[in-house]
């Protein structure tokens, strides 16, 4: 049997969702369910992947392309291609190098990760294994003091912009989790478990590298006063309480001393608030079809808050990101740089650090290949006279 980092770079693999079908082979249904899964009848989770083909090209042809220059630059940080890592919770049970894996390889490929409040790895271990660019993504579970707390840990280990997501007043009811013991395989009642134990233990070689990591870890950057870290069970109904406003968005500018980039915006209206309370940057989101279902998906919602921030603040886009076209897209209408999400996690639980270089490897290729296809030699000669945009806007009307 090959070995999973052999496995990704097999000349099978040619593109994300061969990584997929390599992650479910590996996980257990309900971990792969919670990476793969969206909320409710998962509408917007397959529109943010079909809007895509409301979106067609405009070549240039007969253009001959030398060097071919994919850079590009983020709230003043340079990245090698414009993609960053989004923040993936509970990425330490997709395997547990988890976060530090992922950031690694993110520093290696010469672009940005995202750290997820809801990790199993210390923030400061995070940053200390990537090269590149590291913001930290903030929940306010756990109450203030513990934010507070993340905060200053994060300034010190040397994030440099925080990232706040403001589409989780409650968790999304994402119905594969409870189908498939989600909720279950984290809690501490083996009785519980048994009904699915038996899909657990289909899948030895997950099963062995979560029981050699320790099992279920704790939340290790929401650090409780008096208690120590959370347990990841008990993210879920902290949520509840945790709701992010735009007031919290001045005490946290007050404290926090670099940018802060709102994630989880759809409409021209909160693009201009998070502008008007001090953002750097937004991320027009849908948190991946995990939370509302039904919305706008993020490319659709894209040139409105483009038109909206008016250069006022850096707009990236997170949503259905799979293959280097889709990233080109987003930036012809619009977008700095986009967030991929599964694209790489797929690659994390199919192989750790290797299967996350190998996405990397995949979408960054893509890019450079559209390019050179639509006769452009840079990211920054991108512009929407490279798309037809009639299907999306009649699609709008």
């Amino acid at each position: 049997m090959k070995s999973s980092a052999n496995a990704v770079r097999s000349p099978r693999v040619v593109n994300i969702g061969d990584l997929r079908r390599l992650a479910r082979r590996r996980l257990p249904r309900g971990v792969f369910d919670y990476l793969d899964g969206g909320a409710e009848a998962e509408i917007t989770l397959a529109e943010n992947l079909r809007v895509f083909q409301d979106v067609t090209f405009r070549p240039r042809n007969a253009v001959a392309i030398g060097a071919c220059n994919l850079k590009t630059q983020v709230l003043g940080e340079e990245l090698s291609f414009p993609a960053l890592l989004a923040p993936v919770g509970y990425s330490r049970l997709i395997h547990p190098g988890g976060e530090v894996a992922a950031a690694r390889a993110a520093g290696e490929a010469g672009t940005g990760y995202i750290l997820s409040t809801i990790s199993g790895h210390k923030l400061e271990r995070v940053k200390a294994a990537t090269k590149g660019p590291a913001w930290y993504q903030l929940y306010l579970v756990g109450g203030r003091e513990a934010a507070e707390a993340a905060i200053e840990r994060a300034h010190r280990a040397g994030f440099t912009a925080l990232v706040i997501t403001v589409d989780t007043p409650v968790a999304g009811m994402r119905e594969r989790d409870p189908r498939n013991g989600m909720k279950e395989l984290l809690g501490a009642s083996l009785f519980a478990k048994l009904p699915y134990l038996p899909g657990i233990l289909a899948h030895p070689r997950w099963l062995i590298s979560f029981l050699w990591d320790g099992g279920v870890p704790k939340l290790e950057n929401i650090v409780i006063p008096g208690q120590g870290p959370m347990k990841l069970i008990d993210v879920v109904a902290a949520l509840s309480h945790a709701v992010v406003t735009w007031k919290d968005l001045r005490w946290i500018r007050e404290i926090w001393r670099g940018p802060i980039v709102v994630k989880g915006i759809l409409t021209g209206d909160d693009a201009r608030r998070a502008a008007d309370e001090g953002a750097a940057a937004v991320v027009v989101s849908n948190h991946g079809g995990r939370q509302l279902d039904g919305v706008s998906p993020s490319l659709r919602a894209l040139p409105e808050v483009v038109a909206a921030a008016g250069g006022q603040v850096e707009v990236l886009m997170d949503g259905g990101i799979r293959r280097g076209s889709d990233i080109i897209k987003a930036l012809c209408l619009g977008a700095r740089a986009v967030l991929v999400g599964r694209a790489y996690a797929y690659g994390l639980a199919a192989a750790g650090e290797a299967g996350v270089a190998r996405s990397l490897e995949i979408l960054k290729d893509d890019v450079e290949r559209t390019l050179r296809l639509l006769g452009c030699s840079s990211i920054a000669g991108l512009n929407r006279s490279y798309l037809d945009t009639r299907t999306l806007e009649n699609n709008l009307r």
